[in-house]
């Protein structure tokens, strides 16, 4: 008989039954595929039956030590094997990884650490200056310390009970102002942004995903465990080596390749020096709104492969927009994406109302492959999700086809003279011209208007002046959107975060200094 209680609540026992978690389902990968390669790194090659040994080793190690369910591991280190062997114990017993960027500051790690308060560091040795130099919390080299950890545990499954929606890892976003945030991913969200990634790209359970962009970011994070998932292979190269990128594409069939902004101009002419010849690419890249449309065209061409056209986060993984491939050999005018159909948005101005169609607004998202918050920020979590949906920051238009037009940041925006102005609004007609490689448009601060708009140009040509700049968006854009300035620098001057974003604020701060 069907209970007439409307208040009906499922109990604790169908609950469990109804949840997993990552380590888990590694697990179930293992057993299945025992004598499959999990990982190669370099020429150490590691099977799924040895990685499983590994990660329970690790996992009864941890819990030997004390450490329980929601207590917080960190680790800071380059790519390497260990990076996952750490995040998979944590999944196993229910700690959570944080996962430190090596590339920051040591004010900077000191603000990681005091935020998430780790019971333990795994550290390599390089990184040591990085860390405080306090004995409150061990910090166990890799790898003498580790592989001694290690060869004193048991490889036995630990029995855990840790739920979907525990935390596996805090990621910090490479904020453009102000401290790193940490976003808190739960198993829920790593497992829905595999599941999303292999229906919407048909990725192949046996493929294999090169990661060579930081483990400490959720490129090569959240990519490495939905292969690990889907029992594939994970080869690990520490950071860009364009000539192991090339062998490895050159060795293995890979599904999805990143490129990033910044690497690809001189991927392209790695590419052509070796006369590189991958074996089938089913996708590459990432960013693509931030990639010279001639490159965009090039890339694809050299590696016979479309060009993932995605909008994501760190705190959303590819959705929003992860529906739309750019073709091979085509330079696109416009980068129009596709929403994905895992999630609900909503374009909204500032009073959280929805914008009409073609109107600038930021983008709103519910969906599971959402993170959990911004750990030990409640101010940044009320800013964030507010009216029970999660607000990116980024502004879209949606068009008359129902597909999205990337704008710019909310934080970007250049106020002037009483109008809105959207960099990318004006680096999108300055892109178009195959004689540049790069652009950010900052914002500068001016006695009669409040602030202009001000452009910031590496281009691979010494004739182009800066009235040629301007008058690539002359017509196209309202007179009071043209550059007031133009800076000509290289590629390579051109400051970027580990992910390959420009750092505007550092543009920005040149134009302040007298």
């Amino acid at each position: 008989m069907t209970s007439s209680n409307n208040s009906y609540q499922p109990s604790q026992t169908i609950l469990q039954a109804s949840a997993t978690n990552i380590g888990r389902l590694f697990k179930g990968i293992a057993d299945q595929s025992p004598d499959n390669n999990a990982i190669i790194e370099y020429d150490r090659r590691i099977t799924y039956r040895e990685l499983n040994d590994r990660v329970n080793q690790l996992a009864n190690g941890l819990l030997d030590k004390n450490l329980k369910h929601g207590d917080r591991i960190a680790l800071i280190a380059r790519n390497c094997a260990a990076f996952l062997e750490v995040e998979l114990a944590c999944a196993k017993i229910g700690a959570i990884l944080v996962s430190l960027n090596w590339r920051l500051a040591r004010e900077e790690v000191k603000h990681c650490l005091d935020l998430t308060q780790p019971k333990l560091i795994f550290s390599a040795i390089e990184f040591q200056e990085l860390l405080p130099n306090s004995g409150e919390v061990q910090n166990i080299l890799f790898h003498t310390e580790y592989e001694n950890l290690l060869r004193n545990s048991s490889n036995e499954e630990p029995t855990d009970l840790v739920d979907a929606e525990n935390g596996l890892v805090i990621i910090f976003t490479s904020g453009t102002t102000g401290l790193p945030k940490g976003a808190l991913i739960s198993h829920r969200a790593i497992i829905t942004r595999a599941l999303i990634f292999a229906e919407e790209t048909r990725a192949p359970k046996n493929d294999t995903f090169i990661a060579w962009t930081p483990l400490f970011h959720m490129g090569s994070n959240d990519f490495s465990i939905a292969t690990l998932l889907r029992g594939g292979q994970v080869v690990i190269i520490d950071g860009y080596q364009p000539d192991e990128i090339i062998r490895s594409i050159e060795m293995y069939p890979v599904h999805y390749l990143t490129v990033v902004p910044g690497m690809i101009e001189d991927f392209i002419n790695q590419l052509k020096l070796s006369n590189a010849k991958p074996k089938p690419i089913g996708l590459i890249g990432a960013m693509a709104d931030l990639v010279p449309r001639s490159m965009l065209k090039e890339i694809t061409i050299l590696l016979d492969a479309p060009y993932f056209n995605t909008f994501g986060s760190t705190e959303t993984g590819n959705p929003p927009a992860s529906g739309n491939l750019i073709p091979i050999g085509i330079a696109p005018e416009v980068l129009s994406k596709k929403q994905n159909n895992f999630c609900e948005i909503r374009l909204v101005d500032p009073n959280d109302n929805d914008v009409k169609d073609g109107e600038p607004g930021e983008l709103a998202i519910r969906g599971p492959s959402l993170f959990s918050g911004y750990w030990a920020n409640e101010e940044a979590n009320a800013e964030a999700f507010r009216n029970g949906w999660f607000h990116m920051g980024d502004v879209f238009r949606r068009t008359p086809e129902g597909l999205l037009d990337f704008v710019d940041r909310v934080k970007y925006m250049i106020k002037s003279g009483g109008e809105n102005i959207y960099p990318a609004e004006i680096e999108q007609h300055i892109m178009v011209d195959d004689r540049i490689i790069d652009v950010a448009v900052v914002r500068k601060p001016d006695e009669r208007w409040g602030e202009v708009p001000v452009a910031f140009v590496a281009s691979n040509s010494d004739k182009i002046k800066s009235i040629d700049i301007i008058d690539l968006c002359r017509d196209r854009i309202a007179k009071y959107k043209l550059p007031k300035e133009v800076h000509f620098l290289k590629n390579d001057e051109i400051p970027r975060s580990t992910s390959g974003k420009i750092q505007r604020h550092i543009l920005e701060q040149r134009l302040t200094i007298k």
